[in-house]
């Protein structure tokens, strides 16, 4: 899916020009021109973006898609690049790795957070809502705060709440943080709220300690939720509908939002759950491969035993390009159906990457609390 271009004697004079930068690479007219990703068509219905850098050896990382790929010098000048492969409707998340450090694409408006940018390809979906932050941009937080010390689990945390349209039913941002530091959360729901697309809601960002131990199918997170976070969220003097619970989570994250709605339905009846890690098992996480186990994990296991609890809505989203997760998630998404709840099913232009889960984030929590 990624390549690189060769810088032979027999290459094309200017590579760059396919991509509409004008004059010569590594000038200061061509640095100030610049803007990169530039994308190109492929010819075989994707794209090749071009990653520009400046100065010295770097290489590209992209965020659960693809191996690094090495930049390479355009000439003797300071101009480093790689033109890289990617399929039509994508989004992903990336950074560059230069010497010891990561840094964000300083040719590229869109961060997420201080070390990552994200492209796009020209025909990715638009995320409506979701703002253009610059990595040095520092995101609002929600001004209420919970320091949340857990007996269950061990330690303290910081959780923070945040009313949308005067808040409402209650809404556990699973991964908490990153929905705070690295995507502006916060922002795009109430961007949302006053277009008309999100209905009142109170946002509980829920940050993780230990995301595998946490999120694997056991009971003590959600005891610990039931029992400790949520009579500080009903103190915090935020108004919150604890009556309507919606659990989002990715990856891990969705794994343990499914896992709450199936063993403690009294406090789970709403989920959006994007790309699910539903290969898990007790075993899958310490195997060679933990995604070559069976199909469905756990969940699955759970799913062919009994129906599903009375009232569950939940919702699923998968990553178009996700072609290990898809037998995992698509067995999960139909026993689901097939078991009694209320299903949507949706697939974002992405791999496994938050920065194409976002839009559904958004969407499958209007979903469920409509």
């Amino acid at each position: 899916m990624t390549g690189n271009p060769s810088d032979s004697p027999a290459g094309p004079a200017n590579p760059f020009a396919a991509y509409g930068l004008p004059g010569p690479p590594g000038t200061d007219g061509f640095w100030e021109a610049a803007r990169a990703p530039a994308h190109a068509p492929s010819g075989d219905g994707g794209w090749v973006a071009l990653f520009l850098w400046r100065g010295r050896p770097a290489a590209v990382e992209f965020e659960s898609w693809s191996e690094p790929v090495q930049l390479v010098r355009w000439r003797d000048t300071d101009c480093w690049y790689a033109e890289v492969r990617m399929p039509a409707r994508f989004r992903v998340t990336y950074q560059f790795r230069a010497g010891d450090g990561s840094y964000a694409d300083p040719l590229n408006p869109v961060g997420a957070g201080g070390e990552r940018s994200i492209v796009a390809t020209p025909d990715a979906p638009p995320q409506p809502h979701w703002p253009c932050v610059g990595s040095d941009d520092v995101l609002p937080l929600p001004r209420t705060r919970i320091r949340w010390t857990s007996e269950r689990l061990g330690g303290r945390r910081t959780v923070r709440v945040h009313p949308v349209a005067g808040g409402g039913p209650v809404v556990l941002l699973l991964d908490g943080d990153d929905w705070l530091h690295l995507h502006p959360a916060m922002t795009a729901f109430d961007a949302a709220a006053a277009a008309g697309d999100m209905p009142p809601a109170t946002l509980v960002f829920v940050p993780a300690k230990d995301r595998l131990a946490e999120f694997g199918c056991r009971p003590e997170l959600w005891e610990a939720v039931r029992d400790e976070l949520l009579p500080l969220v009903a103190d915090c003097g935020v108004p919150a509908d604890l009556d309507r619970l919606t659990v989002a989570g990715q990856s891990l994250g969705g794994l343990s939002a499914m896992y709450a709605a199936l063993e403690f339905p009294d406090l789970v009846s709403r989920v959006a759950c994007q790309s699910g890690s539903f290969w898990w098992t007790p075993e899958a996480a310490a195997a060679a491969d933990p995604l070559g186990g069976p199909v469905g994990g756990a969940i699955a296991t759970r799913l062919r035993e009994r129906p599903v609890p009375p009232g569950l809505r939940i919702a699923f989203d998968l990553g178009e390009h996700e072609s290990r997760m898809r037998p995992h998630c698509e067995l999960v998404e139909d026993l689901t159906e097939k078991a009694g709840a209320t299903v949507r099913i949706s697939r974002s232009a992405s791999d496994h990457d938050r920065a194409g889960w976002r839009q559904a984030l958004l969407r499958d929590i209007a979903w469920t609390l409509g």
